[in-house]
């Protein structure tokens, strides 16, 4: 007796398998109609995402303390939700300063599937345990699965492994109602309304989940005072537009002439706080990263 296929069958209920009343045509309107009416759809983005922020500024809070304690921040997925989870983690360390590893991403179908699509790589659940595990993930961790259903098997298979390594699961999804919600302590849940390409998920949920990781990252650190005021100060000046961006930040957070921020940030080899501090304080460099290193621990 042949028996339903469970994810075939959950799909055809998701509403992100939904078809689109208002985009029914879209394949006879004349191309400024059509943008004009894509652009109407992702307005709706805005609002589905914002309609989360409480459960996003709990996420925060949550990863910012883990990763205050010694923790990590792992996201995880399939398709277009493991490339945008890669690419949020990839933008950490140059923006932030921090260790590569501090946040991470993990992607169903390994470094091949950031350039091409593997998606038969989502359909096992102990693949994305097994993957997640030998990422090294354990206690004080905390571990976002990404699935714009809700519903991809590595990625719950993942979340499922997270808890029982003592990470904190988290979710990001574009289904009200998932098979990810009760495996996540948080889960954060944007209802865009179906496609404008019925299914086609990489384009109001991946706009979504984007919107979300920028927030996430960004908030975490803020929380752990890789920011001051709107300036990245822990930005590691690797290019000479990154060096200019250097002398811009001391300046605008110091008011120091053009050749005193350009004095001290050479003499700190491009650290933008040592800089501001020594400028802001009169200090040397080692004056200035004493001050910061007290500022740290007593945070």
């Amino acid at each position: 007796m042949n028996q339903a296929n469970p994810v075939r069958t959950d799909l055809a209920h998701l509403r992100t398998e939904a078809r689109n009343p208002r985009t029914l045509h879209i394949d006879t309107l004349p191309t400024p109609d059509m943008v004009r009416l894509m652009c109407e759809e992702n307005r709706v983005v805005e609002d589905a995402v914002a309609a989360q922020a409480d459960a996003i500024a709990a996420a925060i809070d949550i990863i910012a303390a883990r990763l205050d304690a010694g923790g990590h921040l792992i996201y995880i997925g399939a398709g277009t939700s493991g490339r945008l989870g890669v690419v949020d983690a990839s933008e950490c360390p140059p923006t932030f300063g921090v260790d590569d590893r501090l946040v991470r991403a993990v992607i169903a179908g390994g470094h091949e599937a950031m350039f091409h699509a593997i998606e038969g790589a989502e359909d096992s659940a102990e693949r994305g345990a097994a993957e997640l595990e030998a990422d090294g993930v354990g206690a004080g961790d905390v571990v976002v699965g990404l699935s714009a259903s809700g519903g991809a098997p590595y990625v719950l298979g993942a979340l499922r492994r997270a808890r029982e390594l003592g990470a904190i699961p988290m979710g990001i999804t574009c289904n009200p109602e998932s098979r990810m919600h009760p495996l996540c302590d948080v889960i954060m849940a944007p209802y865009v309304g179906p496609e404008v390409i019925t299914g086609s998920t990489r384009m109001k949920s991946g706009t979504a989940q984007k919107m979300i990781l920028n927030m996430l990252s960004t908030g975490v650190m803020v929380k752990l005072g890789k920011v001051y005021g709107n300036l990245m100060v822990d930005v590691k000046a690797s290019n000479e537009k990154l060096r200019e961006r250097c002398v811009r930040i001391v300046r605008q957070a110091t008011g120091a002439e053009d050749a005193a921020a350009r004095a001290a940030l050479i003499e700190t080899n491009y650290a933008c706080k040592t800089a501001i501090v020594m400028l802001l304080l009169g200090v040397d460099k080692t004056g200035a990263e004493t001050l910061l290193t007290r500022a740290a621990f007593s945070r």
